[in-house]
């Protein structure tokens, strides 16, 4: 199969695989699309060094560029755990990537949220809509629609990752074709939508862009919710997170441990700890909703927006938008790139 996907150098580190916690002084593990600034990793790292002992370097390939390394590094493993987009597990383990295994609490994450033997599990999910730097728009108000977007007053500053390549653009175009009508077997709502929005000279980054919307020089991006919360409550910029009118999706994030994963106790170790109370903490402490309910305090639930705004987002199908995520990268890449 065609993969999407920029490769990035394999990240090269050695450890030892050690079963004790340890003082952490080489990498222990290797975990592929574990970036600092997505996702709050940078904690959920220092949480494992502190807790395990294990050190795991930060790395910042997004889901496809994660999926095209391990199918490159298939003969000589590398990585020990992944993380990405639901639709990018499913196809791992359809590429014989990832390996089963069952984590500690495997019992406490709900049916369709993981695979049956193992192969993929969610850790958390997010919401697609629009993360929103308010006083970068200038006297421009907050858009409420996707159809906002491609007003005039919004030219240049409306950014998207790369659908083709990154999880979150992918889910990004899933999400404004079901809202505009759309189905997973029709994508031609959202290749109009991205026709009419290229003509309004938007800003497509291959990676992460979390710093570039709190700086403003992307003022309106297509984000997940708690990314807008934790600039927000964290970072105390002046954003606002928007679920649009027309409605968005529900995306798991999920993890699995790497076919011939140099160190597979420390990968297991870690698997076990981020679905752990800890380190489901840390992800509910970073606005994303663990997959282990229980782990979110109510403190945090009230910094979200009500559950009438979520009512416009809703589940999908994962399995048939990771069968049909290829097609739509193609039709993206020849018809609107």
């Amino acid at each position: 199969m065609k993969h999407f996907g920029f490769l990035t150098a394999a990240v090269m580190a050695t450890g030892l695989a050690l079963g004790f916690v340890k003082p952490a002084t080489a990498a222990d593990a290797i975990c592929y699309n574990c970036p600092p600034q997505w996702a709050d990793w940078e904690s959920q790292l220092n949480a494992i060094r502190d807790h395990l002992g294990l050190d795991v370097p930060h790395d910042n390939k997004n889901s496809g560029q994660t999926l095209s390394q391990l199918i490159a590094e298939r003969a000589s493993p590398v990585a020990d755990v992944a993380y990405y987009g639901v639709s990018f597990g499913i196809t791992a383990k359809e590429e014989g990537v990832v390996a089963p295994y069952k984590p500690a609490l495997w019992d406490e994450i709900p049916d369709g949220l993981k695979d049956p033997d193992g192969y993929w599990f969610t850790i958390h999910s997010g919401t697609l809509g629009l993360f929103v730097n308010v006083d970068a728009l200038g006297d421009v108000p907050v858009p409420t629609s996707w159809q906002d977007l491609l007003k005039p007053e919004y030219r240049g500053m409306v950014g998207y990752l790369d659908p083709s390549s990154a999880f979150v653009g992918y889910a990004g175009a899933v999400a404004v074709n079901q809202a505009l009508g759309g189905t997973l077997d029709d994508f031609t709502p959202a290749i109009e939508y991205f026709q009419a929005l290229r003509d309004n000279d938007p800003i497509v980054p291959m990676q992460t862009s979390y710093a570039r919307v709190l700086s403003g020089e992307i003022p309106i991006l297509f984000d997940y919710d708690f990314n807008a919360y934790r600039a927000m409550y964290t970072d105390g910029a002046n954003v606002e997170f928007v679920i649009p009118q027309e409605g968005s999706i529900v995306v798991p994030y999920v993890m699995s441990l790497v076919e011939g994963a140099p160190h597979r106790e420390n990968g297991e170790k870690i698997l076990d700890f981020v679905l752990s109370n800890e380190g489901q903490a840390v992800w509910a402490n970073a606005f994303l909703r663990p997959v282990r309910p229980g782990a979110m305090s109510p403190e945090t639930q009230e910094m979200f927006l009500p559950d009438s705004e979520y009512e416009r987002a809703s589940p999908v199908d994962y399995g048939h938008m990771a069968e049909v995520q290829e097609a739509f990268g193609e039709r993206y890449l020849n018809e609107v790139r």
